[in-house]
């Protein structure tokens, strides 16, 4: 017997007995699945579920969601990064309701092709919401794959991926596809864990997992290994003028885009002349650090104090409720945002 297909009777069994109680299991609809999906890319599930729940009161449904303001869409996305999951949220739930009459599509090529659908959420949404025998293949399935098989392929190729969906193809069972993709992304996030470190006494594949047996577990998965992240210093501007705070629109293309942010330049020179801001005082106020998967922001934050309430065209001052409510500060900003609401509360 191939090891594989030893796998889906104690992988289903294991879940039955240790699956995390998660809100989008309880009520696993087309809408709910792939929202959840979305959101956990890139992102753990602690970090998910208050955001998930908050979301589903403002865009309960397919069409809630196409209706959203712009704006609002990105407030409830503060926080959770990689903001243009949000935006391909909104442009899918509009081609939904303009060409499905708001129904979700149940057919696997439509769900595909839904802007921010790769393979892997097409995978989970048809197996989950519509229980087709269709694998949902993810970083952690990666995993569980390569050690169980023993294959010391890259993950990290398109090949790899390809040949471990069609391996599971043939072994997904038919009465519970959806089940057995989840146990198996529950398997990678939970026992068969990266890094060298699985809980392996825990894994319902022990006896017959190629890694385990070999003495493989710290070899396998075999990934590349990325190119190092680019540093780039930044000079960030806390502009003050009483108990209001500077922040400007980002481009709509590219790195955070369309977010608001406060004032920031490459390097470490001084406030903008151009931006025609005069500043009573200008005080050094901290250093932050922010990753990006492609470039790394080393930036040293400035608290200016401005003479007047000029500002340059597009820019906005914002007081500490408009900050909490109305404009979306991505993550990459936490540390300044912190500064400035302490500034702006009165040091409370």
């Amino acid at each position: 017997m191939d090891v594989l297909e030893r796998l889906p009777i104690p992988l289903l069994e294991w879940f039955r007995d240790n699956a995390r109680r998660l809100p989008w299991r309880d009520d696993p609809t087309p809408y709910h699945v792939w929202l959840s999906e979305i959101m956990l890319q890139q992102t753990r599930v602690a970090a998910v579920l208050d955001y998930y729940k908050r979301f589903l009161v403002e865009a309960p449904d397919v069409a809630a969601l196409a209706a959203l303001p712009e704006e609002r869409l990105m407030k409830l996305w503060q926080g959770l990064g990689y903001y243009s999951r949000a935006r391909n949220l909104q442009k899918a739930a509009k081609v939904i309701v303009e060409e499905y009459g708001g129904q979700f599509p149940s057919d696997h090529a439509a769900i595909r092709a839904l802007p921010g659908v790769g393979d892997y959420t097409a995978g989970a949404i048809c197996s989950i919401a519509f229980g087709q025998a269709v694998p949902a293949v993810d970083g952690n399935v990666l995993r569980v794959y390569a050690r169980i098989v023993g294959d010391d392929g890259d993950i990290s190729t398109p090949q790899m991926k390809k040949t471990v969906t069609q391996a599971l193809e043939a072994v997904i069972p038919v009465h519970a596809p959806g089940t057995f993709n989840q146990a198996l992304m529950e398997l990678g996030a939970t026992v068969c864990l990266p890094n060298g470190a699985p809980l392996c006494e825990r894994c319902p594949a022990k006896d017959f997992c190629a890694a385990l047996a070999q003495d493989r577990i710290g070899e396998l998965p075999v990934k590349a290994p990325k190119k190092p992240r680019r540093i780039e210093g930044r000079t960030v501007w806390l502009v003050f003028l009483g108990n209001r705070v500077a922040l400007r629109r980002r481009p709509g293309r590219g790195l955070l885009a369309g977010l608001w942010e406060f004032p920031n330049e490459p390097g470490d020179g001084p406030l903008p002349a151009a931006w025609g801001i005069d500043a009573l005082s200008d005080e050094y106020a901290g250093q932050a650090k922010h990753i990006f998967t492609h470039i790394e922001w080393h930036m040293a934050l400035r608290a200016v104090e401005a003479a007047s309430d000029k500002l340059p065209p597009g820019w906005v001052w914002a007081g500490s409720m408009e900050l909490e409510q109305k404009y979306a500060v991505p993550n990459a900003f936490d540390r300044a945002l912190g500064l400035a609401k302490e500034r702006l509360n009165g040091g409370n």
